[in-house]
């Protein structure tokens, strides 16, 4: 693979320090952003490769995530406002216009987003979307995180000194990637995922039906909280977009060449499109 520059930086968003790592240079600019609770540093591989071909990669930490700050109140997290962030993180680098991707809490980032600033998103990619399929397992899966936090938080500091304690460099990757999400502050954990749960998920139907940028939308089976259904959805919705079945949730992580070589190729597409505004053609 080619090497690329990597490069972290940091930006304030309404007075909240922001951390990010950029991969390669130019004007062609890709966004990526985790799931809910995870890392930036999970986008690590795609964004190394998506590098390699030219693209000026972006990996963010939204709020409460990775190496960002952590605030414990609740009302500041929403998709709504780390779209707003996302869209802060593209004036701070002085980018018109990005391809907007992420997984899961990320996915519905990128979609509010492109709600928000429809100007300046160039495309998407969105894996594992949460939307209205997904409310009873989500809520199941997030709960007794909550509580825990909330009424257990030495059980969530205990697992963060443990998960300290491992040396990466002594772990697979994605090992690595899993003892980083445990690295939680019980209060700001809780804040996250209260905020999340019971504010703002996503757009609404009619707002994503308004969404006229292209889109490479992956989803899977066999995955209760981010059901296939509800990317299939998405991908009726919306006007430009292509729909790719996963064979496994884990696809991606471990063997991942054929979703790569899509999101690739996608991307490459969508900057050779005309920038954002302009009329698009039916969906594939």
């Amino acid at each position: 693979m080619t090497l690329v520059s990597e490069r972290i930086g940091q930006f304030f968003c309404d007075d909240h320090r922001l951390e990010y790592t950029e991969y390669g240079a130019g004007e062609r600019w890709v966004v990526l952003l985790p799931g809910q609770l995870m890392p930036r540093t999970m986008h690590q591989p795609m964004a190394r490769k998506l590098a390699a071909t030219g693209a000026h990669v972006v990996t963010l930490d939204l709020l409460g995530h990775g190496r960002s700050d952590r605030p414990a109140d609740p009302l500041l997290y929403s998709t709504t406002a780390f779209a707003e962030q996302v869209i802060a993180l593209l004036d701070h680098l002085d980018a018109s216009t990005a391809v907007l991707g992420g997984i899961s809490l990320g996915a519905n980032v990128a979609l509010e987003a492109a709600v928000l600033a429809p100007d300046r998103v160039q495309g998407l990619v969105l894996e594992m979307p949460v939307l209205d399929n997904a409310v009873e397992a989500g809520i199941l899966a997030f709960a007794p995180l909550l509580f825990v936090a909330r009424f257990a938080p030495l059980a969530v500091t205990g697992v963060r000194l443990a998960a300290r304690a491992v040396p990466r460099g002594l772990v697979p990757f994605w090992a690595g990637v899993g003892l980083d999400t445990l690295e939680q502050r019980p209060a700001a954990m809780a804040a996250a995922v209260h905020g999340i749960l019971f504010g703002r998920l996503a757009p609404s139907a009619r707002q994503r039906t308004g969404i006229d940028v292209p889109a490479l939308i992956v989803g899977h089976e066999h995955d209760p909280i981010h059901p296939a259904a509800d990317a299939a959805m998405l991908a009726e919705e919306l006007a430009d977009s292509r729909f790719v079945r996963s064979r496994s949730i884990l696809e991606w992580r471990l063997r991942p060449d054929r979703l790569d070589g899509l999101a690739i190729e996608f991307v490459e597409e969508c900057f050779r499109r005309p920038a954002a505004g302009r009329a698009l053609g039916a969906s594939s």
